[in-house]
């Protein structure tokens, strides 16, 4: 049986990926709301268990990584959308931190019990990142600027399954790493901005009609399809690559850069402190 890791299970597309999983295999939720979890895996049939983790504290993400054994799959699901500036409890800014470091740095720790995959969920907001730089990925010496800011965690999330693979690739493994986007869906994460961007926001996605059971079909495809190539970045193909049939989609030119690749692992193992053994 196929056992899979599934963080920010407890809501929106952790939730559906965690039940149609569940079908066919076992699923640990990892969640920072770990009731929340709980009620949920309640209601779902199947081998379904709950674990605390909180992606804005490393402490936590090391405490989960010891206690966890072998696996197959790790869906780095978990995220955050265009909040106000805050801070992880290491001092990152919430967004690059929870959406990226936190999960740059539970892959690393997991990654000698994971037998086959990870996915990332990147988003067609990672276009939104209009000034890439490493030099000060927290925003602590340039003007804060959430959407920007989503945007570059985003664009880290792509970044770094496309290194990941490559290292995979150099070494001669088995393992595979795959980048996917939901496209664009009414999940919590529209409901977390703080802003009256929810006013707005909310009812154009709602007219996109690509409601979170759609939107998790890249998710799933990415998890579970044997032969499926981890090169192209899977997701809805339809109007603007927010909706419909999933498929191969295009990314930015700058996604594409292998040094800024590079850059970004740097800056992650220094920042996080985990460094990978592939």
């Amino acid at each position: 049986m196929t056992t899979y890791i599934v963080t920010g299970a407890n809501g929106g597309l952790g939730e559906v990926v965690t039940r149609r999983l569940a079908a066919d295999g076992r699923v640990v939720m990892a969640c920072r709301d770990v009731e929340g979890a709980r009620k949920i895996a309640d209601r779902i049939d199947g081998d379904v268990t709950v674990e605390a983790l909180d992606l804005a504290d490393l402490d936590s993400v090391r405490a989960f990584a010891d206690r966890t054994g072998e696996f197959d799959v790790l869906v780095n699901n978990a995220g955050l959308m265009n909040i106000p500036l805050r801070r992880t409890k290491q001092g990152f800014e919430m967004q690059f931190g929870v959406n990226h470091l936190g999960h740059f740095a539970l892959t690393g720790l997991l990654l000698d019990r994971m037998r086959d995959r990870v996915v990332a969920v990147s988003s067609v907001a990672h276009r939104q990142n209009y000034r890439w730089r490493m030099d000060d990925p927290n925003y602590e010496n340039r003007k804060y600027l959430r959407t920007e800011a989503y945007g570059q965690s985003k664009l880290a999330n792509m970044m770094f399954a496309r290194e990941l693979q490559r290292r995979f690739e150099v070494a001669g493994s088995d393992k595979r790493a795959y980048y996917v986007h939901p496209g664009v869906s009414p999940t919590g994460l529209f409901a977390r901005t703080d802003t009256l961007l929810d006013l707005v926001m909310k009812p154009a996605v709602a007219l996109l009609n690509n409601p979170p059971e759609r939107a998790a079909q890249s998710l799933i495809l990415a998890a579970t399809d044997r032969d499926l190539d981890p090169h192209p970045w899977w997701g809805p193909t339809e109007l603007f690559q927010s909706r419909g049939k999933v498929g191969k989609c295009s990314t930015t030119a700058v996604s594409k850069d292998k040094a800024k690749w590079a850059e970004l692992w740097d800056v992650s193992e220094k920042l996080t402190g985990v460094t990978y053994s592939v």
